[in-house]
């Protein structure tokens, strides 16, 4: 044998010796936005669980209390009345009931632990989603990151709304995840929308539909756009084939059967109703402060519709911007919710462009310059304090909210205790922990608004400086009141019994309905079985909340 045989024979064996260490396979590298995600996963996992329990936090955190108690009959989410009919008790909301119930765990432990959960679902959906627009690797980094730091340079503090800031108080929500499962769905569209396939597909991304539209019905309607964006967007010997528009026909149906077979309440019984209209008129009258940096991205948004007049993200964009319209000339200012997703088509048209290979031409550069110095200004004016904490923090960046806790309280309290009080934060913090409010501080679909508003007026009533000790009794006998929580400016009863002061806030807890505060607790211990565990004060940290 030669040395050439001989050295070809070696070179061989050494070729296939290495093929089959690897097993035939290349080396696998994780692409870059499994590296950025990961880590924008872990540090929004940990400035999520940094907040204390703020904003709709307590709602949620009630939701789950109520479903803990009771999961085939839950009681409204605040106060000591029935429930049936409430859209808070989602598919979601019952999974974390069970998770609950089987765990022990309290209402708030269980929104905690929901933010990482919620975030993965959210980033694996966003990956997908931006995977059918393009196939450019670094378009879901840029679209990640576009999707968090463009916004205004006024906070958008909403559920649905996926800022830096407002991420480490929503993670834990149901809108964060009805989120993540719409981009899911806006790429089962997209690939259905390609490459169309058996009925069966076509019914399982309606069944996803309907399963947003019950998680999170205002952001089913931006989901929804997204599928008929994709939908109409298919290429057009597929829009004109009756059996295709049978198949997207079997996704529609799929998702009303599912919406409507829910037991705990109807969705569609929520059309039209302007219970909480007023709460979100804000939305529309301070738009460009909140949402003009996204605006970047419309030379981007306009290039895609110069290309294809039916590119789904421009389809959806258009769409999108209907429904907020209709929102604003109906005054169903509710619809305004979708705006945050409303910026997703700008963004992503925006970070899809960015990530096209080098080299780039002048426009390009010029867009990519702009983008990048909009995106330091969102960062640093607005969301920078999300993820700096305030001791590592140089400059001074906004802060997210740190509510006072109110463990000292219901601690003291007992499962199902009502309390009277009109704080703005213990109204939405103390039913967290299966405490009942006189009054619940938002409406409910369970509850009837003019009966919300009575409640309202009989606390009132009863806080009056006018009000006598009979009118206050008959207050505390109809509601069955057991405890008041007053502000430090609030006049306490001369019946009630002074029980504990607040460390941060100075509020004052108090016992009514006769006899020590030490045989009042006796009595509603017989009475209710048990005390309310698990209360966590959430902060020792004294700033006040901006």
């Amino acid at each position: 044998m030669s040395m050439a045989t001989r050295g070809a024979g070696l070179l061989t064996r050494r070729e296939v010796h290495g093929a089959t260490a690897l097993h035939g396979r290349k080396r696998w590298r994780p692409s870059p936005y499994v590296v950025f995600g990961g880590l924008f996963w872990i540090v929004m996992s940990l400035a999520f669980w940094r907040v204390p329990m703020c904003c709709d936090f307590g709602q949620h955190a009630a939701v789950i209390e109520r479903l803990k108690t009771d999961l085939l009959h839950p009681r409204h989410p605040m106060a000591d009345l029935p429930g049936a009919g409430s859209p808070y008790y989602s598919p979601y909301a019952v999974a974390q009931g069970v998770f609950a119930r089987a765990t022990g765990l309290a209402g708030w432990e269980v929104v905690k632990l929901a933010g990482p959960l919620n975030l993965l679902v959210l980033l694996t959906g966003l990956g997908r989603f931006v995977k059918v627009l393009t196939p450019r690797q670094w378009a879901p980094v840029l679209a990640l990151f576009a999707m968090v730091v463009l916004w205004g340079t006024r906070m958008a503090w909403w559920s649905g709304y996926l800022g830096l800031m407002s991420m480490t108080g929503n993670l834990g929500y149901p809108s964060t995840f009805a989120i993540g499962l719409a981009f899911w769905a806006w790429s089962w569209a997209g690939s259905l929308a390609k490459v169309p396939r058996g009925p069966l597909a076509y019914a399982g991304l309606g069944a996803l539909c309907g399963v947003i539209l019950l998680v999170h019905p205002i952001s089913s309607v931006a989901a929804v756009i997204g599928v008929v964006a994709f939908a109409a967007s298919a290429p057009r010997p597929f829009l004109r084939s009756f059996a295709t528009l049978g198949k997207w026909g079997v996704t529609a149906v799929t998702a009303a059967v599912i919406a409507a077979s829910w037991p705990y309440y109807s969705v569609f019984s929520l059309v039209g109703d302007a219970s909480v209209d007023w709460i979100h008129r804000q939305l529309y009258t301070e738009m460009p402060q909140r949402f003009w940096l996204a605006l970047l991205g419309l030379p981007a948004l306009a290039l895609r519709f110069h290309k294809n007049r039916r590119d789904p993200l421009v389809l959806m964009f258009a769409l999108d911007c209907a429904v907020v319209a209709y929102g604003w000339l109906s005054g169903h200012y509710t619809y305004g919710r979708i705006l945050g997703l409303t910026l997703v088509p700008l963004q992503f048209a925006l970070a899809i462009e960015l990530a096209a290979p080098r080299p780039w031409r002048r426009w390009r550069m010029a867009l990519g310059g702009v983008a990048a110095t909009g995106a330091a200004i969102g960062f640093c004016t607005l969301q920078a304090g999300a993820v700096v904490p305030r001791a590592l923090d140089p400059v001074g960046f906004d802060q997210p909210p740190r509510w006072p806790g109110y463990g000292w309280a219901v601690s003291r309290m007992h499962e199902g205790d009502v309390v009277l009080t009109n704080g703005y934060y213990p109204t939405r913090s103390v039913p967290a922990y299966g405490a009942n409010l006189v009054a619940p501080a938002w409406p409910d679909a369970s509850l009837a608004e003019d009966t919300r508003n009575h409640r309202l007026q009989k606390v009132r009533d009863y806080l009056s400086p006018d009000s006598t000790r009979a009118e206050r009794a008959r207050i505390v006998r109809r509601y069955d009141v057991r405890w008041l929580l007053l502000s430090p400016d609030q006049r306490v009863p001369k019946e009630a019994v002074v029980v504990a002061w607040g460390p941060r806030t100075g509020e004052v807890l108090a016992r009514v309905g006769g006899g020590s505060a030490r045989e009042n607790g006796k009595a509603n211990a017989k009475e209710n079985g048990k005390a309310i565990s698990g209360a966590n004060d959430g902060n020792t940290n004294h700033s006040k909340t901006p």
